[in-house]
């Protein structure tokens, strides 16, 4: 199960009218993550394309585990650097959801560019929230660790549970809160409402109808038979959610 998209996946999708190539690691939904050489040989195939125009979405950086080092990569190829756009905010490392503060960093047409888009197309953020998020960035930093270390720990659990399930796959995310399980070894089975199993969605409402679990279903994200799991929750709930799509997976028959 492909989670990240390879140099030669971008070399082919790639053509003379591309304008953006979009990268967000870690992601939502997989919580798959690039490593530094994976970012170097992508942005060696960029470095044929100078029209193309980067954004990378950086906005679970501060949530890697393990040994796992975070890259974006106008750090791995400065040559790339003028042409791509950072983005981030303060929903998820500083749990700030409720602000709806983001920010951008980038060359200076473009973010002139934005600023005038924005000034015709919205609202402007509230004051409060911009000095909340300026107050997350600035002020100590020493809960985030401590976060990870919770998140880690989840993951784990969730991953362990899940695999532990008749016919799911689970792989290990390098990040963010999200697992996401193929749940190719189902289909084709009978729920004990009598529903066939043909898809990940079918899998999602029959899980949902029977045991009050909410998943989202792989194909709304591009790629299936998955679905995915936030374990941004406590590891009683996770227990109790993993321990009933266990159930639920060996009731299909």
């Amino acid at each position: 199960m492909a989670l990240r998209s390879t140099p030669s996946d971008l070399a082919k999708a790639l053509t003379p009218h591309t304008k953006w190539v979009l990268l967000n690691s870690p992601s939502n939904p997989s919580g798959a993550a690039y490593t530094r050489a994976e970012l170097a040989a992508i942005a060696a195939v960029l470095m044929d394309f100078p029209n193309v125009l980067i954004l990378t979405d950086d906005m679970y950086e501060h949530l890697v585990y393990g040994d796992f080092e975070f890259m974006t990569i106008a750090q791995v190829e400065p040559r790339l650097y003028d042409r791509t756009l950072t983005m981030n905010g303060v929903s998820k490392a500083y749990a700030m959801t409720g602000w709806r503060i983001g920010y951008a960093a980038g060359p200076e047409w473009l973010i002139k560019g934005m600023g005038a888009v924005m000034t015709q197309t919205t609202s402007n953020p509230s004051s409060i929230s911009q000095w909340a998020a300026v107050e997350a960035l600035n002020g100590p930093q020493d809960f985030i660790p401590k976060n990870k270390l919770l998140f880690q720990e989840r993951r784990d659990l969730v991953v362990s549970m899940l695999n532990q399930a008749q016919g799911l796959k689970c792989p290990t995310p390098e990040g963010a809160f999200y697992v996401y399980p193929s749940c190719a070894g189902l289909i084709g089975k009978k729920s004990p409402s009598g529903k066939v199993i043909d898809t990940d969605e079918t899998f999602a409402l029959e899980l949902l109808e029977a045991e009050g679990v909410a998943v989202v279903h792989g194909s709304a994200f591009g790629l299936a038979p998955n679905f995915r799991i936030s374990y941004a929750t406590s590891n009683a709930e996770l227990e109790e959610s993993c321990a009933r799509i266990q159930r639920f997976c060996a009731s299909l028959g």
